[in-house]
């Protein structure tokens, strides 16, 4: 037993000991929406300082729908919709450094990117800047790497993570080190390492741009769900099972994953524990999928290592949890965290702030240090090229409103096949779903309707041609 609950004289310099969470009032909740019921393990939102995005039930095709900030309360019924996927959506992510620009994945085997206009939309938009195609299996997850402006990992059921080049909108990279369905990403502060966690068991730190694994762990008695980069604290941390199946948190030092640091039991529920992680106050939230809580811990680099701090509760189950970035947060209240949690049986997304009580009104300058601002450190070519750069930072203390000068310029592109490391990522794969099964049907299916059409007018040309020949053999037998 690590005493986690037991009262430590260290609580008393947490200046986080009494942050506590508060719920929007109802007019700042977003209503009335069609969350999506498909029961895959992401957020299915997705929040930056302008928009609310969110994964939409929908019939025919996947899509979500993307709410200006501005416009809480009760959602219109002729919302307009993101709607170009063939299949489900499974994850949706903004980018961190345009805040018009949002990246989604699908069952279809797809990533698309979208501009949203200023504003909000007005109309449905099915044309995305960028339809990416590499993966051979539906896409169930993607991350924006944290530093540089145009690249973008997705994760498929093909087992690969593929690493985009938007600049040139195209695959440059495939990771193909795991041996079954990726279940979650997550990037040291400057995105020069990956973590992943693996329905194989297994816990890997890879270098992205090589592909090579630098440490693996097998988890057989922690079994791994989630993973997260603990910042710059050379930390992992992973949410998990036991072997009880009791629900689990396990510390691990990057550079050596051979064991846990520390090991933690939470509690017997069986949803999902998503954990995130603030850089800035070193605390750590855990929300349990499919229940109301989210508790809180902080991060130490001594003994105890995690300390716990307190629980939000909340009769209302959670599907998925939206973060709103650093610079969204008001710093008049000393919000230090923002979830917008999805009550899929409301139809509901509610703001959930997590707030440091202080007396005095100035800005609080120990709880908001300069943090990872809305500026690029790098190209996506200078990455690639591998140069690593920290996040450049921003202080939020005179609220946040230069509006970034960049423009997202989206490469033209022709359809043709997709190669890398030597390998055609479009070739046919065989399906695994009854899903890809029909749709690849479908595709077969208007393939041999388009090959025996052509089919047909090749023998009538062919018959046409052969009578022209006789013809000129009967005019002139002589000269032919």
């Amino acid at each position: 037993d690590t005493g986690k609950m037991s009262w430590r004289p260290t609580y008393r310099s947490s200046k986080f000991r009494n942050v506590y969470g508060k719920v929007a009032n109802r007019e700042h909740c977003f209503d009335g929406i069609p969350i999506t019921k498909n029961v895959h393990d992401n957020h299915f939102c997705a929040v930056n300082s302008k928009f609310v995005a969110v994964v939409t039930e929908s019939s025919g095709g996947g899509s979500f729908i993307v709410i200006p900030l501005s416009q809480s309360g009760r959602l219109d019924s002729h919302q307009p919709k993101v709607c170009g996927h063939q299949g489900n959506v499974l994850d949706i992510k903004w980018n961190p450094f345009f805040e018009n620009i949002i990246a989604s994945c699908s069952e279809d085997t797809s990533v698309r990117v979208w501009e949203i206009p200023e504003g909000g939309l007005r109309r449905n938009m099915s044309e995305a800047v960028l339809e990416l195609y590499g993966h051979s299996r539906r896409v169930g997850l993607i991350e924006w790497h944290p530093t540089s402006s145009g690249i973008l990992f997705s994760a498929g059921y093909d087992y690969k993570i593929l690493i985009w080049n938007l600049e040139i909108g195209e695959p440059v990279k495939m990771i193909d080190c795991h041996t079954d369905v990726i279940l979650s990403m997550s990037f040291n502060t400057d995105g020069s390492l990956l973590a992943t966690s693996c329905k194989d068991k297994k816990l890997r730190v890879i270098e992205p741009r090589s592909g090579r694994v630098l440490q693996q762990a097998s988890c057989k008695n922690h079994r791994v769900n989630r993973v997260v980069f603990l910042g710059n604290l050379k930390r992992l941390l992973t949410t998990g099972v036991s072997r009880w199946n009791t629900r689990q948190i396990a510390l691990w030092d990057q550079e050596d994953l051979s064991m846990p640091i520390v090991e933690e039991d939470i509690d017997g529920l069986s949803g999902l524990l998503f954990p995130f992680y603030d850089a800035d106050t070193h605390m750590l939230y855990l929300a349990g999928k499919g229940d109301g809580n989210i508790r809180y811990f902080e991060i130490t680099t001594e003994k105890p290592y995690i300390q716990y701090l307190m629980e939000f509760r909340s009769p209302a189950p959670q599907k998925g949890l939206g973060v709103m970035p650093k610079h969204g947060l008001d710093v008049s209240a000393c919000e230090v965290y923002r979830f917008y949690k999805l009550v899929t049986l409301k139809g509901l997304i509610e703001p959930v702030s997590m707030i440091v009580p202080r007396r005095s009104d100035t800005y609080q300058e120990d709880i908001y240090p300069m943090t990872a601002g809305t500026e690029p450190a790098l190209s996506a070519s200078e990455w690639l090229s591998g140069i690593d750069r920290d996040p450049v930072l921003m202080s939020l203390k005179d609220g946040y409103h230069r509006p970034s000068q960049l423009v997202f310029k989206a490469p033209v592109k022709e359809k043709k096949s997709v190669v890398v490391n030597g390998i055609d990522l479009l070739e046919n794969v065989p399906p695994r779903t009854e899903n890809e099964l029909l749709r690849m049907f479908f595709r077969q299916q208007d393939e041999l309707r388009r090959l025996k059409e052509e089919l047909t007018t090749k023998d009538v040309r062919i018959r046409q041609l052969e009578l022209e020949l006789n013809n000129l053999k009967n005019v002139s037998p002589n000269n032919v």
